[in-house]
């Protein structure tokens, strides 16, 4: 409250409503953080599934990290990059992000009398490592995203609930107080001159009455 305040009627029903929109609007700030942070949640846990995955998907691969070289001139790390990403936009509690869909990879086509018998299964578990990043990735940003969210949401229910409401309520006592000790003293000035009319008015009866009556002339 380091702006001075207007001590006035007007002002006092402009903080009111400023209350009431305020008191209104917290709930709903509060609902949307709890729904954020539910989220944010799963996302956790999701993110740690997938990166489960993906280390077994990894040390699946890791296999064939010494033979990749006798691949007839196939390169199988390039055929096992995922070429698009799939994803959905989905609104959570306002935000819009993404949810993992799925990968596409490239067309394959080789001899399969030119290559080594290993090399069908060393890229499919190489493209499981490709998609299981992906959606690692997705998470990843779907995280993000939320998680900003999240932060302005938390200080926005700050702002109003230790900030703007308590300022508000202590505007309006100390207007209330003005205003009431501004009708206190308006009722004590009317009194007072109620009482200075009555004593004039009673002045002006005591001196009329005092007055000796006109003598009658002589008929």
């Amino acid at each position: 409250m380091a702006r001075k305040i207007r001590l006035t009627r007007p002002e006092l029903k402009r903080r009111r409503d400023m209350l009431v929109r305020f008191e209104r609007y917290l709930p709903m700030l509060k609902l949307k953080q709890q729904q954020l942070q539910m989220t944010l949640r799963g996302v956790v846990a999701d993110m740690r599934t997938v990166r489960e995955a993906l280390k077994e998907a990894q040390r699946k691969f890791d296999a064939y990290s010494d033979i990749l070289s006798d691949t007839a001139g196939l390169n199988v790390r390039q055929l096992a990059q995922c070429e698009r990403t799939r994803t959905e936009t989905v609104n959570v509690a306002g935000v819009r992000a993404p949810v993992f869909q799925g990968v596409d990879f490239p067309q394959v086509s080789y001899s399969l009398f030119a290559t080594p018998p290993w090399v069908d299964q060393a890229l499919a578990d190489l493209r499981e490592v490709s998609r299981h990043q992906a959606e690692l990735d997705v998470l990843t940003e779907r995280y993000r995203l939320l998680h900003n969210e999240l932060v302005k949401v938390v200080q926005r229910v700050n702002l109003f609930e230790k900030v703007k409401i308590p300022e508000c309520r202590e505007v309006i006592r100390v207007i209330r107080i003005r205003l009431g000790d501004e009708m206190t003293a308006a009722v004590g000035r009317a009194k007072i001159a109620k009482a200075k009319l009555a004593e004039s008015e009673a002045a002006i009866y005591d001196k009329t009455s005092e007055e000796p009556a006109p003598e009658r002339e002589a008929g």
